[in-house]
């Protein structure tokens, strides 16, 4: 990737506050670097990142492949202007409450994003591009720790382990959704067909353990999981350590 492409690309994250032009290289622009973001989370809303590319964004604007490149570097910069673009469509709640309950928030407050745009999952974000948003997110999830008696550090090692968690927890969700979706049955009726194959190689007794747990757990999901609840019960797992750690540094 060129410097260049680089500096461009920082520039249009940040060109409401720098008042870059928008479309700034080539002949008059039809359209706006907005609609041509607003236009790329679209097809990724539909197709998913795999299939992203930008000529689905021309066709969807009405314009040639080599127009799109006016507006934006390529692909992976677009990607980066639509991550940030989807990070703040949805206004941050205020703080409110314990701890636990902020830090609670700021998990369901991504759970949330990634089922409105399933493929920010999909993003390589080891190096993401720095834009407003989400430099407001990460201003907004500190704030959730802050005067709680945690380090600099920890704030910041603690942010990326309630991230990481929900963005795992998503991930699964979402393929469920996305299996139903495709397969056009459901869980229940998922297990209906392969229950009577299942009972023939699994006798009573076989599995002991499995089948008094897996008996419980499927009467009481009515499916094979429950995504939702396992990402509530384990993000209550994680809180609860959060809360141990404070406490024994009080006691220490």
């Amino acid at each position: 990737m060129e410097n260049q492409d680089v500096d461009r690309t920082l520039e249009l994250l940040w060109r409401r506050k720098l008042g870059v032009p928008q479309g700034s290289r080539g002949p008059k622009q039809r359209v706006s670097v907005d609609e041509v973001i607003r236009a790329g989370i679209t097809v990724a809303d539909e197709e998913g990142l795999p299939a992203f590319s930008m000529r689905k964004v021309a066709d969807r604007l009405g314009l040639k492949l080599m127009s799109v490149y006016t507006y934006v570097p390529g692909r992976s910069e677009l990607i980066g202007l639509m991550v940030d673009e989807a990070i703040g469509e949805v206004p941050h709640p205020p703080h409110e409450g314990p701890l636990r309950q902020r830090l609670a928030g700021v998990a369901r407050h991504l759970w949330d994003e990634y089922h409105r745009h399933p493929w920010l999952l999909q993003i390589e974000s080891s190096r993401p591009w720095i834009g407003p948003h989400g430099c407001d997110r990460y201003e907004w999830q500190l704030a959730a720790l802050e005067g709680a008696g945690f380090t600099d550090l920890e704030m910041d090692q603690l942010v990326t382990l309630i991230g990481d968690f929900t963005a795992g927890s998503a991930r699964t969700s979402v393929a469920a959704r996305a299996t139903a979706e495709r397969s056009g049955i459901s869980d229940l009726q998922w297990w209906e067909v392969n229950a009577p194959i299942l009972d023939r190689v699994m006798p009573p007794g076989a599995y002991p353990l499995g089948g008094r747990v897996g008996t419980v757990a499927g009467q009481e999901y009515n499916a094979v999981g429950d995504p939702d609840r396992s990402f509530r019960f384990g993000l209550d797992r994680l809180l609860d350590g959060v809360e141990l750690l404070l406490r024994e540094r009080v006691e220490s």
